[in-house]
């Protein structure tokens, strides 16, 4: 009898975490993640993301697009709902000079848990002694690009902001 082979899923969590699993991920409630595709002959892919589902996926493509060195790859990602001409303009102006720079790495940023609890402080009624608030989830804050300047080796990070609209998630300055 021959053996099955199971085929591995590469899968993100709707938390944006991910995992591996031989199960099809939408049998446990995740997306199946792609890989990124291997760069053309020019540099430049035709792939473009077209919604990042959660802030990693928004966070792989901000890295590729800025390792990619083309501003309009970063654009693509940004939420421009709302600026005008001169606004847009001077955005695009810093959004070439991060497309200049060598990236490092893009990581998300959340809160920290212990650091959010507004919850009021109790007591336990029959020992007296003072119960800890449960901790709140880690909130998703943005996403740090870091980078090396051009022509230097001195670290530049730079903090995009995140906004949801569309279920979509979409980097700002």
């Amino acid at each position: 009898m021959p053996l099955a082979q199971a085929q591995v899923k590469h899968c993100t969590l709707p938390d944006g975490s991910m995992i591996y699993t031989d199960r099809q991920c939408e049998d446990i409630g995740a997306r199946e993640r792609l890989a990124p595709p291997p760069p053309s002959a020019g540099g430049a892919s035709l792939r473009r993301t077209v919604c990042a589902r959660n802030p990693q996926e928004l966070g792989d493509a901000l890295a590729a697009a800025i390792q990619s060195g083309d501003a309009n790859r970063i654009a693509a990602l940004y939420d421009w709902a709302g600026s005008g001409t001169s606004i847009a303009n001077a955005t695009m102006d810093r959004l070439q000079a991060i497309a200049d720079r060598s990236l490092v790495d893009v990581q998300v940023v959340r809160s920290n848990p212990s650091e959010q609890t507004d919850a009021p402080l109790r007591f336990d009624e029959t020992t007296g002694a003072l119960l800890k608030p449960a901790a709140a989830p880690a909130r998703v804050l943005g996403l740090l690009a870091t980078q090396v300047l051009k022509n230097s080796a001195t670290p530049s990070n730079t903090r995009f902001g995140l906004r949801r609209r569309m279920d979509c998630w979409w980097v700002h300055l």
